[in-house]
């Protein structure tokens, strides 16, 4: 499927493979390679411009392959195209790249640095034969693992130096090509979406002493969204259900100016969505609440669990409700296992909260990743409400965001900033300025406590922050502002 490129469009998002795109613990959204190439679960297609104009390349899922493989703190990326331009030109491809892994786990951070260890790439072009006879690359990213959401940036810098033969036996000439490239990427990726863009620019010198430089901006992302459907049948036992949408796609630009013209060419490639049906909420309290929309979401997603047909939207809710329902909506369910192994033989987190509990696992995962802290360093107080000033660290907490607040000493602009307790204050003030949660008539109110229906609301709209506004960062900010 394609569209044309539209960069203020509201995009899903892409993957190396439908295998990724579909796997329901992790996302993953990496462009491929330095080429600026896109594809789906079927096609590929880049563009070339040894030849100082642009050619068009394409291939399938049966030309292209890319393979990672992590082993001893090494990781090998590899990658193997078979593809054909527009009129008959073909390229070859084979190149391999080796990274040294360093994991710095007392910060929640990993890096990786390296280069090409092994090349081949053959391009014909009539009676032109462009020949890789060189390649050099110094390639570096760093990874801050957060609990909601890693994020990572990267550069590299690389010369290839090509050789262009035309003609044959006694007629043959030989002309030499050197190609430097600067790229870097950013990225995120976290249980609900995932989004890389990546700008690399190209300067081609020729053997005429000619230059020409390409600009190419590629961004791929993927995402999983909550769509309703409405029961067409009114005898129905249910009004509708909800489905989550998962969907991915590459979009790719260049901007080139050489010795032959200047121009833009763009390409642009989905993959199929995939869809699943979700539970069915039967809450019989909340046909007049304003939060229902957003309660109903989360328990179709599992992150509410009430087994009662009554949610009681205006009760407040308790410290241990929230924590869980913030261990699932960032998907911490993958530590579960491992923890359901362990926890037998470790003693209980907090004094206050058996092991037995339900959903206890969570809590150790929110824990153990720093989201969520007792009220004392033994005791959590599960049945104690949660007030805003304890949401507003518990997500900014997850997120990692707690460095974008100010430096020591400024105060908030709330007209109440003097009661917000000191350790709160950094996450209420980004946490503002995500949107996360707001104030009323210039009061935060932060000692308030939260009723059931307002933490639910505070959750989906966290969801969403993790779903639509760190994809619009990463990829609309990225692309229009460079």
């Amino acid at each position: 499927m394609r569209k044309k490129l539209n960069l203020t469009a509201l995009l899903a998002c892409s993957i190396f493979c439908m295998a990724l795109l579909m796997h329901p613990l992790k996302s993953s959204a990496q462009s491929i390679d330095l080429t600026g190439g896109i594809k789906n679960e079927y096609e590929y297609e880049e563009y070339f411009f040894l030849t100082g104009k642009p050619i068009k390349f394409t291939g399938t899922s049966k030309n292209v392959s890319v393979t990672q493989t992590e082993r001893q703190g090494k990781l090998t990326e590899t990658y193997k195209f078979t593809l054909t331009g527009q009129n008959g030109e073909k390229l070859t491809r084979n190149f391999t790249y080796t990274y040294d892994v360093t994991n710095y786990d007392q910060v929640g951070q990993s890096s990786a640095t390296g280069s090409v260890t092994k090349f081949t790439e053959k391009i014909t072009v009539g009676d032109r034969t462009f020949t890789l006879a060189d390649y050099q690359l110094s390639k570096s990213t760093i990874t801050d693992k957060r609990p909601a959401s890693d994020y990572y940036s990267g550069e590299a810098v690389a010369r290839k130096t090509y050789t262009e033969t035309t003609g044959r036996g006694k007629d043959a000439a030989t002309k030499t090509i050197t190609v430097d490239v600067n790229s870097r990427n950013e990225g995120y990726e976290n249980f609900w979406g995932a989004t890389e863009t990546q700008i690399t620019d190209f300067e081609f010198e020729f053997e005429d002493g000619s230059i020409g430089t390409v600009t190419n901006k590629v961004s791929t992302a993927k995402s999983r969204t909550l769509e309703y459907n409405e029961n067409d049948a009114t005898l129905s036992s249910f009004n509708g259900n909800y489905k989550t949408v998962s969907s991915a796609d590459s979009l790719s630009e260049y901007e080139y100016d050489l010795p032959n013209g200047r121009g833009k060419v763009a390409s642009n490639i989905d993959y199929m969505p995939k869809l699943e049906m979700l539970k069915i909420p039967k809450f019989r309290d909340l046909s007049s609440n304003w939060a229902r929309e957003q309660i109903e979401k989360l328990y179709s997603l599992g992150i509410l669990d009430d087994q009662s047909n009554f949610y009681s939207p205006n009760t407040p809710v308790q410290r241990y409700d929230f924590a869980i329902a913030i261990g699932k909506a960032i998907d911490l369910r993958v530590l579960e296992e491992q923890n359901n192994r362990r926890n037998s033989a470790q003693p209980a987190i907090f004094k206050d909260v058996k092991r037995t509990t339900k959903d206890y696992n969570y809590l150790v995962a929110a824990v153990n990743k720093g989201v969520i802290k007792g009220t004392t360093p033994t005791t959590f107080d599960p049945d104690g409400f949660l007030t805003r000033q304890q949401a507003a660290t518990i997500l900014v907490r997850a997120l990692g965001l707690e460095g974008k607040a100010p430096d020591p000493g400024y105060t908030t602009e709330y007209k109440d900033d003097y009661k917000i307790t000191d350790y709160a204050r950094d996450s209420i003030y980004v946490a503002t300025q995500l949107g996360l949660l707001s104030g009323s008539n210039g009061y935060f109110n932060p000692k308030d406590t939260l009723t059931r229906a307002q933490s639910s609301a505070i959750i989906e709209r966290f969801l969403r922050y993790l779903e639509t506004d760190l994809k619009e960062n990463y990829r609309d900010n990225i692309l229009f502002f460079n």
